[in-house]
């Protein structure tokens, strides 16, 4: 996996998109301040409810730019139901957005599920004012994360809410 991250950086010096992590109106309103600025980049939402959506609606950013994915139910699966998404459309490098007290899980969930696939991220964090997460949390979905690395399960599964999978755009939403 070193080696992949390593050439995939020499590959993909710049990230061809922006990734949002659901979980807060205020990354989705980070998000496209920050899309704003990076106007070619697409971008990609990974969970997230309603009320968050509306952010991107009513936003003025082409709707062809946003993708929408809510089939997510946790951290580890934000990574695991966007990675084949970003693979098909040629995407090696994201800028990956979340709240700052969630960034360190994030990444490492990152390195392994995105990293294992060719796929590195530049973080870029959200203020929260809130503290960072537990290093037994950030384990457990390092764990989580090889687990989908060699078996394709996550554990989520168990999860109901997984079984209405539905990924969409913004373009379905209006």
């Amino acid at each position: 996996m070193p080696t992949q991250i390593f050439l995939t950086k020499l590959r993909s010096p710049q990230p061809q998109a922006i990734l949002v992590l659901g979980g807060g109106t205020g990354r989705e309103r980070f998000a496209l301040e920050f899309a704003q600025k990076h106007p070619n980049l697409p971008i990609w939402v990974s969970g997230g409810s309603p009320s968050e959506r509306q952010v991107l609606i009513q936003a003025d950013i082409d709707s062809q730019r946003v993708h929408l994915d809510n089939r997510a139910t946790d951290t580890v699966t934000n990574f695991t139901t966007t990675v084949n998404a970003l693979l098909e459309n040629n995407i090696h490098h994201v800028y990956l957005i979340t709240s700052d007290f969630h960034m360190r899980r994030s990444r490492a969930i990152a390195t392994v599920v995105f990293g294992s696939r060719g796929i590195i991220v530049t973080p870029v964090s959200v203020s929260s004012g809130q503290p960072r997460e537990e290093t037994s949390r950030v384990l457990r979905d390092v764990a989580r994360s090889f687990l989908w690395v060699f078996s394709g399960r996550t554990g989520a599964s168990l999860n109901p809410r997984l079984t209405q999978q539905a990924q969409f755009s913004i373009r379905d939403l209006i």
